[in-house]
C-alpha cells in the first residue's frame, strides 16, 4: 500500500472502497463537527452511505478527476483531504479538508494539503489550485493563508446550510507562487 508519513505516526492514503467501515466509525466522530462545513454528499450516516462515498472518489480517480486521501494518526483515521475538483485539461484543481475534533491545531491538514499541492504542481503539472470555504470558518482560512493562498473573492450568500445561506471565499494558489510551508 502506498503511504506518505507526514510526521511521526501520521500517514497521508488513498481513501479506498475497502476502508468504509473505518470511514464510517471516523464519521461518526466527526460528522456533528464537520457538517457545517462540508458539501452535504460527503456527510453520510452509515457504512453504506460511507461505501458509496468511497466508491465516487475512487471512480472519479480513476478518470483523473477528484480524489480522496485519509489522514491516519496512530494508525487511526482522524480526517483527511482531496481534490474536490481535479483537471489536467484546464490545468487547476481545488483542494479540501475535513479533521475530526481530536485531530485539530496539530497542523495536519496544512501537511497534507502542501502534498497534495506539491503533487499537484511538480508531478502532474498543473498551473492554479484553488480553496473553496464558508467565510465565517477561520479555521478553513487560515490553512489556505498558510498554504500560500491569496483571498481572491467572496460569493455572497452562495453557501446554503440548514435554511440559511452563508458567504463563501475563494482562495487560489499559482505554481510559480507556490513554496511548500516549512520548506
Amino acid at each position: 500500500m502506498l503511504s506518505l508519513a507526514l510526521r511521526d505516526g501520521v500517514r497521508l492514503r488513498a481513501l479506498e472502497v475497502w476502508h468504509a467501515q473505518e470511514f464510517a466509525a471516523h464519521l461518526d466522530r466527526a460528522r456533528e463537527h464537520i457538517r457545517p462545513w462540508v458539501g452535504a454528499a460527503f456527510v453520510t450516516d452509515d457504512v453504506a452511505g460511507a461505501r458509496a462515498t468511497l466508491r465516487r472518489y475512487g471512480e472519479s480517480g480513476a478518470a483523473d478527476g477528484a480524489r480522496l486521501y485519509g489522514i491516519w494518526r496512530d494508525g487511526v483515521l482522524v480526517g483527511g483531504v482531496m481534490y474536490v475538483h481535479f483537471s489536467e485539461a484546464l490545468g487547476s484543481c481545488e483542494i479540501g479538508c475535513w479533521l475530526e475534533p481530536s485531530a485539530e491545531g496539530q497542523g495536519l491538514v496544512t501537511a497534507a494539503c502542501g502534498a497534495l499541492l506539491d503533487w499537484a504542481f511538480t508531478a502532474r503539472g498543473l498551473h492554479r489550485a484553488e480553496w473553496h470555504c464558508r467565510a465565517d470558518n477561520a479555521r478553513s482560512s487560515a490553512v489556505a493563508e498558510r498554504l500560500g493562498m491569496s483571498l481572491e473573492g467572496v460569493r455572497r450568500e452562495a453557501w446554503p446550510y440548514e435554511g440559511r445561506r452563508y458567504d463563501k471565499q475563494l482562495w487560489a494558489v499559482l505554481a510559480p507562487e507556490y513554496a511548500h510551508p516549512g520548506g
